[in-house]
């Protein structure tokens, strides 16, 4: 089933957050029907960096052909500003379609742009945003491929030009809208009330952010249709590291977290390695 497909159900989709080729392949085997790659968490995972606008095109690109050739969800890709202008934003689009993702998202922040819910964003004029969404639109090779347009004018402009930026960026022919950084369940409400009847409406999910953490059950009883908590992995596993290597310099030894681990066998078994080896015997003369 394509991400097309998936958002005509009125059950809303929770997608969650992945870095890299194997914390896909885990999420995939949770069952999880579509993933969320975020530029975020490629500068938290890669670069080791704050989400300033460090990231560029090539590396969520390369980022994302790994993990589509390692998974079959649906992948929604965070493509920032479109990395520059509209004829950047077209190429963008091209190469994260040929790279694999069923949803490529374009906001409206200046460049560099920020993490949606760090202070001291800046918006682009609607007419430039608009601009570079035809651009997208025109970009894509596949109407499968869906172009999620994002607005981060609340925090800028107020409730109402958000709304009304995303009213601007529906006429443009999007096929999903995402207001970021909804300070409150009425926010959240008036937004759904606007355009959760007219085509999917995407909910963040920051630990710590702006928007009140809700569950996917709350949100779609809202109006959301997509879900997404983005960031969730890569700080879970930050959480995680931090108290592995704290305790490993402290014992010299893995053995305090033998059970909160996989060992060899299990991480092989997790990654396929058996069907990887059993398939290189058949091509063995």
């Amino acid at each position: 089933m394509t991400l097309k497909q998936r958002l005509q159900s009125s059950r809303p989709l929770l997608a969650p957050g992945i870095y890299d080729a194997l914390s896909a392949l885990v999420a995939q085997q949770a069952g999880f029907e579509a993933l969320y790659l975020s530029g975020a968490s490629i500068a938290y995972t890669r670069l080791g960096r704050s989400d300033v606008g460090l990231t560029t095109a090539s590396e969520v690109a390369q980022t994302l052909s790994l993990i589509t050739e390692r998974v079959s969800c649906p992948v929604i890709v965070d493509a920032d500003t479109g990395f520059g202008n509209a004829l950047n934003t077209q190429r963008t689009v091209r190469e994260f379609e040929r790279a694999g993702a069923a949803m490529i998202q374009i906001e409206d922040q200046t460049f560099p742009k920020r993490c949606g819910h760090l202070d001291g964003k800046a918006v682009i004029p609607v007419a430039h945003m608009q601009g570079k969404l035809r651009a997208a639109l025109d970009a894509r090779r596949s109407g499968d491929t869906l172009i999620l347009a994002r607005t981060d004018a609340l925090a800028v402009e107020g409730l109402d030009s958000a709304l009304e930026r995303a009213e601007r960026y529906l006429e443009c022919g999007v096929d999903a809208l995402f207001v970021e950084a909804l300070r409150a369940p009425q926010q959240m409400d008036a937004a759904c009330a606007r355009f959760a009847q007219r085509l999917p409406l995407l909910a963040n999910m920051v630990e710590g952010g702006k928007t009140p953490v809700q569950s996917v059950q709350e949100l779609g009883d809202r109006g959301f249709r997509i879900v997404i908590f983005p960031g969730g992995t890569a700080r879970a596993v930050a959480h995680t590291l931090q108290a592995y290597y704290t305790s490993l310099q402290a014992r010299g030894s893995t053995a305090p977290w033998q059970d909160r681990m996989l060992d060899f066998d299990g991480l092989n078994r997790l990654i396929g390695t058996p069907e990887l080896m059993a398939d290189g015997k058949r091509y063995e003369s």
